[in-house]
């Protein structure tokens, strides 16, 4: 290739009002004669200045840089007609982790068997646009469950913080390939938005099909369903079943309940729970940029944040910071409320909201009461206070809710701001009714954010709950080799669902790895 790295990759900082133009994506550019290429980019918001971090792609003969192809330049997949494979294997559940094992699975030439218990993608927005106007909880059909899982619908950003669990790049590669945007492929906090996510993942289900996989929606795997796909097979003497990726999302509780009485092992684990606060998002930009024009902010795009703090020994953080976003009814049973945040691509809501949630351990929960000892205590938990946030909202999916400011000095608002959850808010003393271990950590973390960022701790913004589904509550143990269950043979636990994972791309890398595991199984 001819096109070379600027500098070799050098470190390039530029001022915000120096790269109107490289800011831009290059293919909307209207220079002909391009010839740089951004490959990677991102903010650099710590000082009152603003800076740019590109890496650069240029023509080392002073030729243009092509504008049609993707950035940077990758290897396309290659999936093998699998109509009439003699290997095959079993994926329950069709969310990052499903979908991407299921196409990593034909890339091996092994055909895939997905089962997921919702509706496909665009009978699934139905469903939740029902939600939202409070018409009714469809419990196999919402924001958890269904095509795609849990993040289709809830922000659709791309990135990890964990840099050993596979090729990050391939799985930006495979989002590009299948219809996101090139800036997938260099922004630093790629994100492609809840009203994108579904065509790309209708297209991974229609390539899957296409190539001669399966998927099988509608099908929740209950003891009877899991016994047939873990018996051996009956087509021949001494053969085993296929190997079965368990890929089931961290909501699927009733399903846990249900490989607890088959005899997997579970465990519980260390997972986090909190609120969910809503700012103006003027008011997040002109903190995080230092009070930059609009011109500014409508290049750079609004603000978002990342904050975490220890308080009494647990980790106290923000989680799944939504700019320009909206807050949504995340739950997935009746008598539970469950909040989440979701952005559409342009990220243009007049409000940014963010998780604030609190570490918990094993022992926090165990020491909270008596009534656990299933030996998932933290998910009985998880589901204790998920009612507990139902009984202090109001009917049709409203969520109790408090002012921020009051909320850290204990005391009740007598009204609440202008809120982006569409089911609506009740006031409620959530500092009254929270769990020990949880309210006094985000009241002192709230504090400690406004040492940070002067105006955060403000009755402008708004605290909901509660924020309960950040990562699994349990988690199924599995050979850090092999990656196949401790206790079943020729099942591998994968994705958030099986505690190993905390997001789309670091899902998705655990299915691509369950696959490549069972492809080494089957020599291929």
């Amino acid at each position: 290739m001819d096109n070379v790295q600027f500098e070799q990759g050098c470190t390039l900082f530029f001022s915000i009002m120096e790269t109107v133009q490289l800011i831009l994506s290059p293919l909307e550019a209207h220079n002909a004669e391009q010839r740089y290429r951004v490959v990677k980019r991102s903010i650099d918001a710590r000082q009152r200045e603003l800076k740019v971090l590109l890496t650069i792609l240029v023509d080392e003969k002073g030729h243009k840089v092509e504008r049609e192809a993707p950035i940077p330049l990758y290897e396309p997949p290659h999936f093998q007609d699998v109509h009439h494979a003699e290997r095959t294997a079993i994926i329950i559940g069709a969310g990052p982790a499903g979908l991407f094992a299921a196409l990593t699975l034909l890339e091996h030439g092994i055909r895939p068997i997905v089962y997921e218990r919702g509706k496909e993608v665009s009978a699934r927005k139905v469903d939740i646009a029902r939600l939202n106007r409070n018409l009714g909880l469809n419990p196999e059909s919402n924001y958890c469950f269904g095509e795609g899982g849990a993040g289709t619908f809830s922000d659709g950003k791309l990135f990890s913080r964990s840099k050993k669990r596979g090729n990050m790049q391939r799985v930006m590669e495979l989002f590009h390939y299948f219809g996101a945007k090139d800036n997938v492929l260099y922004e630093a906090h790629a994100h492609i938005g809840s009203d994108k996510l579904p065509s790309i993942i209708r297209a991974m289900r229609e390539c899957i099909i296409a190539h001669g996989g399966e998927i099988h929606f509608e099908t929740c795997v209950d003891k009877n369903l899991f016994h047939n796909l873990s018996t051996p097979s009956l087509r021949g003497a001494g053969e085993s079943h296929p190997p079965i990726i368990l890929s089931i999302g961290h909501s699927a509780h009733d399903t846990y309940r249900m490989l607890l009485e088959e005899g997997v092992a579970l465990e519980p684990k260390g997972f986090a729970m909190g609120v969910r606060v809503e700012h103006p998002q003027s008011l997040i930009n002109r903190l995080m940029y230092h009070n930059q024009p609009q011109e500014v902010i409508d290049l750079v795009g609004n603000a978002s944040y990342s904050l975490v703090t220890q308080v009494q020994g647990r980790g106290v953080y923000s989680f799944c910071m939504c700019p320009g976003g909206h807050i949504v009814p995340a739950g997935s049973s009746a008598e539970s409320c469950v909040v989440n945040g979701m952005s559409a691509s342009h990220r243009n809501s007049p409000y940014a909201n963010s998780g604030m949630v609190v570490e918990i351990r094993p022992e926090d929960v165990r020491a909270e009461a008596c009534m656990y000892g299933s030996g998932i205590d933290t998910l009985e938990f998880q589901e204790w206070l998920e009612h507990e946030a139902f009984l202090h909202g109001g009917t049709d999916n409203q969520a109790p809710a408090q002012r921020l400011r009051d909320f850290v000095e204990g005391r009740l608002s007598r009204d609440l701001p202008a809120c982006s959850y569409l089911p609506g808010v009740v006031s409620s003393r959530l500092d009254e009714w929270l769990p020990a271990h949880i309210g006094p950590r985000l009241q002192q973390g709230f504090r400690d954010f406004e040492r940070k960022y002067r105006g955060f701790l403000t009755n402008e913004a708004v605290i909901l709950g509660v924020e309960s589904r950040s990562s699994s509550a349990v988690r199924i143990p599995r050979d850090p080799e092999t990656l196949q269950s401790v206790s079943t043979p020729n099942l591998y636990p994968c994705g958030e669902g099986a505690g190993y994972a905390g997001g789309i791309t670091s899902s998705a890398l655990d299915g691509i790895n369950a696959a490549l595991k069972i492809a080494e199984k089957y020599n291929l």
